[in-house]
């Protein structure tokens, strides 16, 4: 009788996985992001952004433009904890909120200004692939009378939405660049955030 218990316990356990994995696998529940989602959000992505460079609209309107597109399709808080570092975890949740916000604009007006740049030329995905535990989406920048050169865009569902959290333009890597820049702004800021958000809204 005594090892009747341990085997019953067993078989159940195996149906409650059994039937997990059952219901996992109907249609319509959340499954993995996979590389053709990965890479149709770029599509996506690269689409609304070409569509702003060969507008014609005003720095201004572009600006604002940008921003919308990063709101879209990045995971705009990963990307601004990231840039503040250690300092991010002993921020209050209304501190951090508002660096946020402040950070969004910043961020979306720098590379906003860079995109500008590609008036003229126009962005095209190329390819996709697996990279540890997310998706690089490989991207080419045709532009006038310059060679084409990659941007590649890092895209998880870790946030529980398919969005980028990282780009490399040329190289530089957009996490890594801003969490030296916003390093040194919080230092000149005393290492306040609310400070730091006050200056990155001037800029």
């Amino acid at each position: 009788m005594h090892n009747d218990i341990p085997e019953l316990s067993r078989r159940g356990a195996l149906g409650a996985l059994a039937a997990t994995a059952a219901m996992l696998a109907l249609p319509g529940t959340a499954q993995a992001l996979t590389v053709g989602e990965a890479r149709g959000l770029i599509d996506r992505a690269v689409a609304d952004v070409n569509a702003v460079i060969s507008s014609g609209a005003s720095e201004a309107s572009m600006l604002a433009s940008f921003e919308k597109i990063f709101v879209k399709y990045a995971d705009v808080p990963t990307i601004a904890r990231s840039s503040l570092g250690p300092a991010a975890r002993g921020a209050s949740a209304a501190d951090l909120a508002a660096y946020t916000k402040a950070f969004q604009r910043y961020i979306a007006r720098k590379y906003g200004r860079r995109f500008r740049e590609f008036i003229g030329g126009r962005i095209e995905v190329v390819d996709a692939r697996p990279l540890k535990t997310y998706f690089e989406v490989i991207s080419v920048a045709k532009l006038k009378g310059q060679a084409p050169f990659d941007l590649r865009w890092y895209v998880s569902d870790k946030s529980g939405r398919d969005l980028f959290f990282n780009l490399i333009i040329e190289g530089v890597n957009m996490l890594a660049s801003e969490r030296a820049e916003i390093g040194a702004m919080l230092d000149a800021n005393k290492g306040s955030i609310p400070a730091l958000a006050a200056a990155l809204r001037k800029i």
